[in-house]
């Protein structure tokens, strides 16, 4: 299944990582370590093979790929061999790449957004393109209450107002495109009401939110245990230090509050209560595109005896998030072509925040996405015998 992933934000790390990722996987460079699809439990031929995955995208900034490639490559975050090794494959996909769309109104812009992914889908004959938003987080927004359905929000997006925040209107774009959306930021997205419906209209799927790769990963381990333990956890505090352009985005308030919001779910949800401490997420330009996360945990257990619980995380979150993004785009694109409309709400393991999952457990998550996995495998193997 020939599958074009489209990126949203195609220039900056977490993108050109999994460019250079894919590239590497097709061409035989690289192993598959951090692609939860390369598993036994959901490895399939429902899943598009790397080999069959094309890159293109949109970004505001115009560096050249494989100058962001050098550059990551010189921070330590990907092989220097690889980029060196993949210039016409990277140059090829820099063809590929297109400037954020302009115009006067939303719905110009979106048009134009639109009009790309058609194009790219296309010249490449593409069974399936799915678009996968990795730009700068965005700050909560309110959209207006009486853009509810499909056609009111057509309509206001003629207007002179910004009616959709960014990462909303290029889902907007790709539903109107008949491209499933993916959502690996905190950012809004598809998660508004006439974009559910304008997904179920066009007979598309969609997921997110806001990618699980560090922190919020151990969270989602440990919370469940001191559940299960029924060990009372009476405070959870946390200190991120992020540098490189995700730290440096969220220096802004918004965008911070936005992103703490997502990481603190998990707690809340998997306890039950939610309890004393905060998380904060504090811009360390000295780490570049490394992060390090600390957290002290105090919790009670029998008799209220006192303890406490440390631990630190110190991570690339680009090569930590690459891998899932290749794995997303090939789920999503398994998931369109068995005709799943609306959130994919068993994609929850690879998000912090997920749409309509019902635990936040890491294990509970796992168990849905290898049962998901195996019924598209299973339809997939029913489909090729009748053809066959």
């Amino acid at each position: 299944m020939r599958t074009g992933v489209w990126l949203v934000g195609a220039r900056g790390s977490v993108a050109t990582t999994s460019i250079v990722g894919g590239l590497a996987l097709r061409a035989g460079l690289a192993g598959p370590a951090g692609c939860v699809t390369e598993l036994p439990e959901l490895r399939g031929p429902a899943l598009p093979a790397f080999a069959d995955l094309v890159f293109g995208g949109h970004d505001v900034v115009t560096t050249p790929l494989t100058k962001r490639a050098e550059a990551l490559a010189a921070a330590g975050v990907l092989p220097g061999r690889l980029v060196a090794a993949l210039p016409d494959e990277l140059a090829a996909v820099e063809d590929e790449l297109r400037p954020a769309p302009t115009g006067a109104t939303q719905a110009v812009r979106a048009v134009a957004a639109a009009r790309d992914l058609i194009g790219f889908r296309d010249r490449h004959e593409l069974d399936r393109l799915v678009v996968v938003n990795v730009s700068a987080t965005e700050p909560p927004a309110h959209p207006h209450p009486g853009h509810a359905d499909p056609a009111a929000l057509r309509a206001a997006l003629a207007g002179p107002h910004e009616v959709l925040p960014t990462s909303s209107l290029y889902a907007y774009a790709a539903l109107e495109a008949g491209c499933p959306y993916v959502d690996f930021t905190p950012s809004t997205g598809a998660r508004l009401p006439a974009l559910h419906a304008l997904a179920v209209e066009r007979g598309l799927p969609y997921a997110g939110h806001d990618g699980k790769t560090g922190e919020t990963l151990v969270k989602s381990v440990l919370a469940p245990m001191f559940a299960m333990r029924h060990l009372r956890v009476r405070s959870w505090s946390g200190l991120n230090l992020l540098g490189g352009g995700d730290g440096a985005n969220l220096v802004d308030p918004g965008a911070n509050a936005a992103k703490v919001e997502s990481k603190q779910r998990v707690l809340g949800e998997t306890l039950g209560y939610v309890p004393q401490g905060e998380t904060r997420i504090d811009f360390v330009e000295e780490l570049g595109d490394f992060k390090t996360a600390w957290d002290l945990i105090t919790f009670s257990g029998f008799l209220d005896t006192r303890m406490r619980m440390e631990f630190t995380w110190h991570g690339c979150d680009s090569a930590l998030a690459a891998p899932l993004v290749l794995d997303l785009a090939r789920l999503t694109a398994a998931a369109h072509a068995a005709g799943e409309v609306g959130p994919l709400t068993e994609l929850g393991f690879f998000f912090k925040d997920p749409l309509g999952s019902p635990s936040h457990s890491l294990t509970e998550q796992w168990v849905r996405l290898v049962n998901f996995t195996r019924s598209l495998h299973a339809g997939q193997e029913s489909a090729d015998g009748h053809a066959g």
